[in-house]
């Protein structure tokens, strides 16, 4: 039937149905790839994807067809680690993380109490995140409610798929930033007003244990059990100094991961940034758990964190996804963050494959996040989140992608070489919200 809803692309089509595996080619069933496809929009959704020729027969009439062969269509991409309240400190002197907190962090995060600044971040952020291809991502707030509703708003009025969460902080942390006195209840008011929202989500956020009593992360936990539709995000294990005080301001926990398990703050929709200094009986809790840790290679390099180990985190079984975290990340792009990981593999002897990083990238952090069922795929029924790639964009891509054979070797070349120019267009509940050429 036709519909004035209906929209229509051709293009080549890539997306993964599940982990392709670290093989040099994906395990079959795991890649859907057309390379002259067609994507059939009906609305905020996808109706139907497949080879052109074949589903041209039964296309409405009098629907135009955008004509994107010279281009490439893959899921958008997915963040699950980023602090939208730093995109003014990126690139800050690199100093390690406990003196980076003091010395950029917490000052930039203290103008959030403003209204009109939370605003104006929250939408040029947005805007940098659709330019690099990015749809849906898990962020940080500062410790001010007023952050996470201008961001919630922001979100809302472009129809984006997000989780956010204002950082609950009661300790450890100049005086403009705590919060122990009204903290829960900022975080409860946040949830009745915007969790479950059109496409937006809550994520519970201790910053990370040496800001929260263990009064504060007690009561986070009783927010996840008393609603278990959230999500919790903080971090974990990060950097040596880090693991230090933790064992000082917890002297009875087990180690730092026991904190969070203590407080009821580790489970299926748990996301625990960086995790570089774990062990593998941490990294089976986590397993035995469902959470997942946010790999942030840009950020870990940049502050000197250290090497995050795939390899122990597949053998044990414990989820990984990929993120950028902004703002000790360095690049928001989702090709940025595959060619950082695939860097720091190569350090540790554990090279990325393109298959394993765009899998990551789409829908291996949409699982995850439990939002497969949204986002993630080019599948019908799923939300009509993509990105529209030029392997054309800059002169030394185009020549790398002309000597490029197989598909494998012009995603990898996608991975190492492009950059937020290679976005020709990103297109989010059904919509095109960013395009390369009316943005510059």
């Amino acid at each position: 039937m036709t519909s004035s809803t209906d929209t229509l692309i051709r293009a080549e089509l890539v997306s993964f149905s599940r982990d392709p595996g670290d093989g040099d080619m994906p395990q079959p069933g795991s890649l859907e790839h057309y390379g002259d496809g067609l994507l059939w929009l009906k609305g905020q959704h996808i109706h139907a994807v497949g080879h052109f020729s074949e589903l041209s027969l039964s296309l409405p009439e009098g629907i135009p067809v955008y004509d994107y062969r010279d281009k490439l269509i893959m899921p958008g991409f997915i963040d699950t680690h980023v602090h939208y309240v730093q995109l003014d400190i990126m690139a800050s002197y690199g100093r390690q993380l406990l003196d980076w907190l003091n010395d950029y962090t917490f000052p930039e995060e203290c103008r959030f109490a403003n209204h009109a600044h939370a605003e104006a971040l929250s939408n040029a952020f947005l805007d940098e995140m659709l330019r690099a291809g990015t749809t849906t991502a898990q962020v940080f707030g500062s410790s001010h409610p007023v952050s996470v509703d201008a961001f919630f708003s922001a979100c809302k009025s472009r129809q984006l798929r997000m989780l956010v969460g204002k950082v609950l902080m009661d300790r450890n942390a100049p005086d403009a930033l705590l919060d122990g006195a009204t903290g829960i209840a900022d975080t409860e008011r946040l949830i009745a007003d915007w969790h479950g929202k059109q496409r937006l989500g809550y994520s519970v956020t201790p910053r990370f244990a040496p800001t929260s009593t263990k009064i504060q992360m007690d009561a986070a936990g009783a927010l996840l059990r008393n609603e278990p539709t959230l999500w919790l995000q903080t971090h974990l294990a990060e950097n040596s100094g880090e693991l230090d005080w933790v064992a000082e301001l917890f002297p009875g926990s087990r180690d730092y991961l026991s904190v969070y398990e203590d407080a009821g703050l580790v489970g299926p929709r748990s996301t625990f940034a960086h995790g570089i200094h774990l062990n593998n009986d941490m990294r089976k809790r986590l397993a035995e758990r469902g959470a997942n840790i946010a790999f942030c290679p840009s950020s870990n390099l940049f502050l000197g964190s250290g090497l995050f180990d795939r390899a122990a985190a597949k053998q044990t079984g414990m989820a990984f996804t990929f993120a950028s975290d902004i703002g000790a990340g360095t690049d928001l792009s989702g090709f940025g963050t595959l060619k950082a990981a695939y860097q720091v593999g190569q350090l540790g002897g554990q090279p990325l494959t393109a298959w394993q990083g765009f899998y990551g990238l789409t829908m291996g952090n949409a699982k995850a996040l439990s939002l497969d069922n949204h986002i993630g795929q080019l599948a019908p029924s799923l939300e009509a989140d993509f990105v529209v790639i030029d392997p054309q964009a800059t002169s030394l891509l185009s020549r790398r992608i002309s000597h490029c054979t197989t598909l494998g070797e012009r995603l990898f070349a996608l991975m190492m070489l492009a950059d937020d120019r290679a976005i020709y267009e990103t297109w989010a509940g059904g919509r095109c919200q960013h395009r390369r050429d009316r943005s510059q």
